[in-house]
C-alpha cells in the first residue's frame, strides 16, 4: 500500500508530513483547513503551521478527539455523519482550488479498457466501457451544486466520539459537486456494510446526475478491485465479483 504521508503526534499537535505531493497535498490540505475552521472551527483540525522548506513539506494541525468510523454505521453514527458533511458542504469554497474531475474520467477510462478477463468482472468491465463509451460521465466533470469536496471519504477519516462527527485528512480537498461526493461517499469500499438510501435522501441531488456518478466511482473502484489491481490483495477473497455485481445492478 502506498503511503502519501506520515503522522507524528506530540501531545494535542499533528505533524503530517507529505511523502509524495505532486498534486500539491500539502497546500490543498493547508487552504481546505483554513477556509473549513474560520467557520467551523468544531468541524476540522485547526491549522497550526505550514511548513515548506527542507526536503519535505508538512502541515501541523490540532489533534481531534473520536474514533474512526468503520463497518456498519450506527444510526446515530450515520445522523452524526450526515450532520457534519452537511456543515462542510455549507461552507463557501472561495479560495479552494478545484478538483480535477476531467482527469479523474479519464484515468477511469484508460484503467476500464486495460485489462481482460472472464467472469462476472469481466462483464461488468464491458458494461462499463460501454457506459463511458457515452457522454453521461463527461456530463460530470463541470461541477453544479458546488461545494468544498473531501474527495477521500474512506470512513477512517470521519472520527466520532459518541456524540459528534469531524472530519480530517484534507489532502486531496477542493472545490467539488454535490452529487459527486456523495457517490464517493457512497461507492467506496469502506462504506458498503452500510445502507445509505436513507441517508442520500437528506440531500438535495438530482436523482440522474447522482446515478451517473455512482457509475462512474463504482467503474472506478473496479479497476482498483479486479484481479491485478492495486486493491486486490488488501481485500477478501470474492470482492471484485461482488462488487462487479454490484456495478452490474447500478449500470442495469
Amino acid at each position: 500500500m502506498t503511503h502519501t504521508h506520515r503522522i507524528d503526534v506530540s501531545g494535542e499537535v499533528v505533524t503530517k508530513t507529505y511523502v509524495d505531493w505532486g498534486r500539491g497535498e500539502h497546500l490543498r490540505e493547508w487552504t481546505a483547513l483554513q477556509v473549513i475552521h474560520a467557520e467551523k472551527p468544531h468541524l476540522v483540525p485547526a491549522p497550526i503551521e505550514l511548513v515548506q522548506t527542507g526536503a519535505r513539506p508538512s502541515v501541523t494541525m490540532s489533534k481531534l478527539p473520536g474514533e474512526p468510523l468503520s463497518g456498519t454505521l450506527t444510526t446515530e453514527q450515520l445522523q452524526g455523519l450526515r450532520a457534519a458533511l452537511g456543515e462542510l458542504w455549507s461552507v463557501s469554497p472561495a479560495g479552494v482550488e478545484p478538483v480535477d474531475y476531467e482527469a479523474f474520467v479519464d484515468r477511469v477510462r484508460q484503467g476500464i479498457s486495460s485489462w481482460t478477463g472472464s467472469g462476472v468482472v469481466a462483464e461488468a468491465q464491458q458494461a462499463a466501457a460501454d457506459w463511458l463509451a457515452g457522454s453521461a460521465a463527461d456530463e460530470l466533470i463541470k461541477p453544479v451544486a458546488i461545494i468544498i469536496g473531501h474527495v477521500d471519504p474512506n470512513l477512517a477519516n470521519y472520527l466520532w466520539d459518541g456524540t459528534r462527527i469531524r472530519i480530517i485528512d484534507f489532502e486531496d480537498a477542493g472545490r467539488s459537486d454535490l452529487a459527486i461526493e456523495l457517490a464517493n461517499l457512497v461507492e467506496h469500499i469502506a462504506s458498503r456494510a452500510t445502507d445509505w438510501t436513507g441517508f442520500l435522501e437528506h440531500f438535495p441531488v438530482d436523482p440522474a446526475r447522482l446515478q451517473a456518478a455512482r457509475r462512474l466511482y463504482a467503474t472506478f473502484w473496479l479497476t482498483l478491485l479486479r484481479p491485478d489491481g492495486p486493491s486486490s490483495r488488501r481485500n477478501p477473497p470474492g470482492t471484485a465479483e461482488l462488487h462487479a455485481k454490484r456495478l452490474l445492478n447500478l449500470l442495469s
